[in-house]
């Protein structure tokens, strides 16, 4: 019998098509803390870590300490924003439906964040408990922990799992840890270049939509949609 290929899936900017907003976000709640300037330029930086990892990185960009015990504004402010706007990524749900083998989400965000991302677009009912964020491990992407944790959880060799990432930290991370990485551009967010940074990152392969990521996993054996099936 051939060995079980996971998927492991990030969130934001994969599943879900949520760094436009997360980054108004954080705009919107610095400037209410009197720190203007903190722009979608500054948050492109930070996509793909964890919230207390972007918050280091933002003060080291602009300068601005954002004070500890406002950090639950920044949630907040996400929150209401996914409630109206968020939108999971174009293709993503009819994948996920043709997809075949054992997946999970491996996020940076929040278990909370997680959940509500999932269940605000309807694609919670693909991962069932298989959610796993970078608050229950020591370190954040780029490091190797949150997959390495996610293959442990699902009983995998970390060398069978493929991972889909949308940022140069994450596809850092997956090769850290062993496995295949997809660099994923088919959010919101994507920019010139962003297919260049994933390939530099270690990526694989790098794909613009659903569909030829489908067309990749049939390449490693998982069956998938494909422009043959959709």
């Amino acid at each position: 019998m051939a060995r079980s290929r996971p998927v492991i899936f990030d969130c934001d900017g994969v599943l879900v098509d949520s760094e436009p907003l997360a980054a108004r976000a954080y705009e919107r709640v610095y400037e209410k803390h009197g720190m203007p300037g903190v722009h979608g330029g500054i948050i492109a930086q930070c996509i793909g870590m964890k919230q207390s990892d972007i918050i280091v990185k933002i003060r080291e960009l602009t300068g601005h300490q954002f004070p500890a015990a406002a950090d639950g504004d920044i949630w907040t402010e996400t929150r209401v924003l996914f409630s109206q706007e968020l939108k999971p990524t174009p293709g993503i749900a009819a994948f996920l439906e043709a997809l075949e083998g054992d997946r999970c989400v491996a996020s940076s965000s929040s278990v909370e964040r997680i959940n509500h991302s999932l269940a605000v677009t309807a694609l919670a009912r693909f991962f069932g408990d298989a959610i796993y964020s970078s608050s229950m491990v020591k370190n954040g992407k780029p490091a190797p922990d949150i997959f390495l944790f996610a293959a442990a959880k699902m009983g995998a060799n970390p060398a069978d799992c493929i991972v889909i990432e949308d940022s140069p930290f994450g596809i850092q991370g997956a090769v850290a840890a062993g496995m295949t990485a997809i660099g994923y551009t088919g959010g919101g967010h994507t920019y010139p270049g962003h297919s260049a940074r994933l390939k530099a990152a270690g990526a694989d392969f790098v794909c613009a939509d659903w569909q030829e990521v489908g067309r990749q996993l049939a390449g490693l054996g998982i069956p998938a949609y494909t422009l043959a099936s959709g």
